[in-house]
């Protein structure tokens, strides 16, 4: 199993750490087990006879017992707690603070022990079902006293939907609410706060401040609590306002409502009675009320490393490994949950603020409400590594803040990203990105598999326009980014770049079948403002509306890479401006549908040179404006680029491997070797996304 053997490439250099601080003082090992006690040591492996000794309960009472093991500040020498095979509910997250850290030559390691694999989980099992009619029920007295409420449940290790209207598609807003002006501000609110709904499509049910009206924002969601209805007009008013005004993107906007017990009325579906504390639930064929293993999330993280780096307090070598982490949750406000891009504002399942050489590594973080894990403010040369990230609540990876750090101990950069699987996110927040990087630099996202994401791949940067941003020398390489959107949201990437970003460069990545719903589902998309861009040696092919496009920026430098098949123009240039957009240079574009160029050419502003191009449905090429080959050189392009069949390998099945004669060769191209993109390691790791089931 490939986790069993990488797991033992962190116990190598922990074993190093061991003898090099032999000779300082003892190495402590506790264990943790599901038969342990947080009063005993954690010193051996298996209770004592006696059971007055034996291992530790939990990873809160190993940290806790490793706290009481230190002297003037500092662990004697390295540390392992090593985890037992089992599952390990807890409530609220494993909080790592400064005294928690390790040293260079000590560093704290919390571990599965050997080939086990122990989960942690944030939820709890659900008992005392009762059959009635079609339906199971569990009554929940903590839910009905209201100490406890979820948004999310898995029966049998997969997420199931919370009842919902329409069960396929969409309902449709019919028109905007009548205008009313905030006092304070004199704008009209209710564009933001209230829209008008078909008839019958939202009814006065029971229960309707538990609903959740989920609406679709061109890029993003927002999520409202309803505050009332007014039935004579169909005027719905929300407890809170979303970031983006309703009708901004679409005459009738997309929506639907969850959490109505009105619309359980299909198998796989829940339902949980605020009031009365009764979970419902519609089984699947085949699913057993005796066996049936359902789990509702408490916890909202799992893992939270708290530094406080703005003080200089960090938080040093700890590493987390061979754990799956499991279960969380994210239940929307009363005031309901909005964000401009990116479900910025949701935290993560594993989450970092001022650490500093710290590891998360062959780790499972999965069945989440957030994103799965994020290095926040203040967190350097950090890495993750080989975990398998998936069945997100929003996205995958972060690094950074959305605003330039203060100081430069509260800068995140030089984090490394490497070797992991991310797949199957925005379960409830449907903009959440497969790996996010905000205000940071310095840091490499490398060898990723990442699919599934209903927003980007990866989004470098979070500075619109040309003002000076802290997001530059990120490098993001040999990723493998792939079935990105199915049709629900606009405007989005395989890679997606905000802002000026001097020495960022995105080289190696294999990119392909980026959709989305009215526009984008671009392969390459620098946006507002991206900058300084080195796009290189990537492999880009069957986009929805381009394999490259820029809305607007300088300079960037788009050099030797392939661009294929998009199903509308191949590569994009929105904006004009007085500056050179970017420089396109021994690219090879192949097609088949007789659009090379889409949006804005006309001022020139632009240079390409030593391209090659091939439509396969027809060789006579028109280039912007319909014009052909030898009006586009009289412009000043295309000097040295040639028309001709870059001779791939088996393009049709998507092979771009160019064959040794081919004329792109003899253009100066530099092969790409797209094999190199995504995963490595042994076999069943690099395999396992190939086993996802594809329509």
């Amino acid at each position: 199993m490939w986790h069993q053997v990488e797991i033992l490439s962190a116990v190598v250099p922990f074993l190093i750490a061991l003898s090099q601080a032999a000779v300082h003082a003892e190495p402590v090992t506790l264990y943790v087990a599901t038969n342990g006690n947080d009063a005993w040591s954690g010193r051996v492996a298996e209770p004592n006879a006696g059971k007055t000794d034996g291992p530790l309960a939990s990873l809160t009472g190993a940290r806790d017992t490793l706290r009481k093991t230190k002297t003037d500040g500092k662990l004697p020498g390295p540390a392992l707690v090593q985890v037992r095979q089992g599952v390990y509910f807890q409530a609220e997250p494993l909080v790592l603070a400064p005294e928690d850290s390790g040293t260079w030559n000590a560093p704290v390691v919390y571990a599965g022990y050997r080939d086990e694999k122990p989960i942690i989980t944030g939820g709890r099992r659900i008992t005392g079902w009762k059959k009635e009619g079609h339906l199971w029920t569990a009554e929940i007295p903590e839910v009905k006293s209201g100490t406890w409420y979820f948004s999310a449940l898995w029966v049998n290790g997969n997420r199931r939907i919370v009842a919902r209207t329409p069960n396929e598609g969409f309902f449709k807003t019919a028109g905007k609410a009548p205008s009313v002006k905030d006092p304070n501000t004199g704008k009209d609110v209710n564009s933001a706060i209230a829209f008008q709904y078909e008839l019958g499509d939202i009814k006065p049910w029971q229960n309707l401040e538990d609903a959740v009206v989920v609406v679709f924002h061109s890029w993003e969601t927002s999520a409202h609590r309803i505050a009332s209805i007014d039935e004579a007009n169909r005027i719905v008013t929300f407890t809170g306002k979303a970031v983006w005004p309703f009708m901004e993107w679409e005459p009738h906007q997309r929506y639907y409502i969850e959490s109505v017990f009105e619309a359980l009325d299909q198998p796989g579906e829940w339902y949980l009675n605020r009031k009365t504390g009764i979970l419902y639930y519609w089984p699947l064929e085949g699913e057993n009320i005796e066996t049936a293993e359902v789990i509702a999330p408490v916890a909202k993280q799992l893992v939270v490393i708290n530094g406080a780096p703005a003080e200089g307090k960090f938080v040093d070598h700890i590493t987390i490994e061979g754990l799956r982490l499991q279960h969380t949750d994210f239940t929307i406000e009363r005031e309901g949950h909005s964000d401009p891009q990116a479900a910025y504002s949701v935290p993560a399942a594993v989450q970092a603020t001022g650490a500093r050489y710290c590891t998360v590594k062959s780790c499972e973080i999965a069945h989440i409400g957030t994103y799965g894990l994020w290095f926040r403010a203040g967190c350097k040369d950090n890495r993750a590594q080989l975990n398998h990230i998936h069945d997100m609540g929003a996205g995958g990876v972060r690094i950074g803040e959305g605003g330039d750090p203060a100081n430069e101990n509260e800068a995140a950069w030089h984090n490394w990203i490497d070797n992991n699987w991310i797949h199957d996110g925005g379960k409830i927040f449907r903009s959440g990105v497969g790996a996010w990087i905000g205000r940071s630099s310095y840091n490499t996202l490398s060898h990723n598999e990442i699919s599934d994401i209903e927003y980007s791949g990866v989004s470098v940067g979070w500075s619109w326009g040309y003002a000076p941003s802290s997001a530059n020398h990120n490098i993001i390489e040999y990723n493998h980014i792939h079935h990105i959107d199915k049709g629900l949201l606009s405007d989005m990437g395989g890679i997606y770049t905000l802002g000026i970003a001097p020495g960022t460069i995105l080289r190696n990545n294999l990119i392909h079948d980026i959709s989305s719903f009215l526009y984008g589902g671009w392969g390459i998309y620098p946006d507002e403002g991206s900058t300084d861009l080195l796009i290189e040696n990537n492999v880009v092919y069957n986009c929805k509306t381009g394999s490259f496009h820029q809305h607007y920026g300088k300079e960037n430098r788009v050099i030797n890479n392939i661009f294929a098949f998009a199903n509308e123009g191949q590569i994009i240039r929105t904006r004009e401006e007085e500056h050179i957009s970017f420089f396109f240079e021994r690219n090879i574009v192949y097609f088949n549908n007789g659009r090379l160029f889409g949006s804005n050419w006309k001022n020139g502003n632009f240079r390409f040179y030593d391209n090659c191009y091939w439509d396969a449905s027809n060789p006579k090429i028109e280039f912007y404006g319909g014009v052909s080959f030898e009006d586009w050189r009289a412009k000043g392009q295309d000097l040295r680029s040639i028309i001709a069949d870059p001779m791939f390998v088996d393009a049709e099945h998507n092979d771009f491997r160019l064959k040794p004669e081919s004329p792109a060769i003899a253009l100066g191209f530099r092969p790409i070797d797209a094999a190199q993109a995504g995963l490595y390691g042994l076999a069943e790791w690099v395999d396992a996304p190939k086993k996802i089931p594809r329509d």
